[in-house]
């Protein structure tokens, strides 16, 4: 391996560990099939605790990068083996990484309400505009209405047809949740963002509920641009919340571990 640069405490050491090492597997400086240093070698030479070198090989496992061979040790796996999807820790470090896995959101989700449009049938209409309705009754009653945007949002690919694409939603939902909770704070204290969101998913459900797939990708992909132009315009106190979020190693934890079913 290339020289070490010690990680900085005290936070997320875990996640920063796990990320160089990942970087090396994956330029090929870590080849297939060649073994971890041992515990304490990876210890000595990125300056952490043996519980940090643990837990950051522990997750690489969990993803796929690296292999158990019992009585051998810790393995680069090969090429050819299945990974599970993750992202580097980093997206859940600030609001600009949130505002990218918006973008990441804005294809997806234009072609995922296509292509409800075009698969649509009466049941579905009925899911879409039920999630829907769910949605502006917690909004009406003051609540932030976030796992009902994101069940809303469910639905349409639920209408798609294709299940892979509710999973990748899921997926990608553990990286906005507690922004979207944030930013709520921000809406509420605007009307007029809360009436344009509202507007946005109607327009999103009305064209996919007609069948139409050009205005339904239209809607869709209009109303994640606009999120990320919320996400850009934060007031200073939404804005200084949504870095004590970041800056939570708690928060961080409770999202690393989660991949798509």
């Amino acid at each position: 391996m290339s020289a070490i640069e010690p990680l900085a405490a005290p936070e997320r050491l875990t996640d920063r560990l796990a990320d160089q090492l990942a970087r090396r597997i994956e330029s090929g400086e870590l080849a297939p099939g060649q073994r971890l240093p041992t515990e304490q070698q990876l210890s000595v030479q990125f300056g952490v605790s043996r519980t940090v070198v643990r837990e950051a090989v522990s997750r690489l496992k969990s993803t796929g990068l690296l292999v158990s061979r019992q009585g051998a040790g810790v393995f680069v796996a090969p090429r050819g083996q299945a990974r599970a999807l993750a992202f580097d820790p980093s997206v859940l470090q600030s609001l600009e990484a949130v505002i990218q896995v918006v973008e990441v959101r804005r294809g997806l989700e234009g072609e995922v309400a296509a292509l409800a449009a075009e698969r649509i049938t009466p049941a579905k209409a009925r899911a879409i505009r039920l999630a829907l309705e769910r949605l502006e009754t917690a909004v009406n009653d003051g609540r932030d209405g976030v796992e009902e945007d994101l069940a809303f949002h469910r639905s349409i690919a639920q209408a798609s047809g294709n299940p892979q694409f509710e999973r990748l939603l899921s997926f990608l939902e553990q990286y906005q949740r507690d922004a979207m909770r944030v930013t709520r704070t921000n809406e509420s204290l605007h009307g007029a963002f809360l009436r344009a969101v509202a507007r946005e998913h109607a327009a999103i459900a009305d064209a996919v509920i007609a069948g139409d797939a050009a205005a339904a990708r239209r809607a869709a992909v209009r109303h994640m641009v606009n999120a990320a132009v919320r996400l850009e315009r934060a007031d200073a106190p939404v804005r200084q919340a949504l870095e004590q979020l970041f800056a939570s190693p708690a928060a961080s934890a409770g999202r690393t571990s989660k991949q798509p079913s």
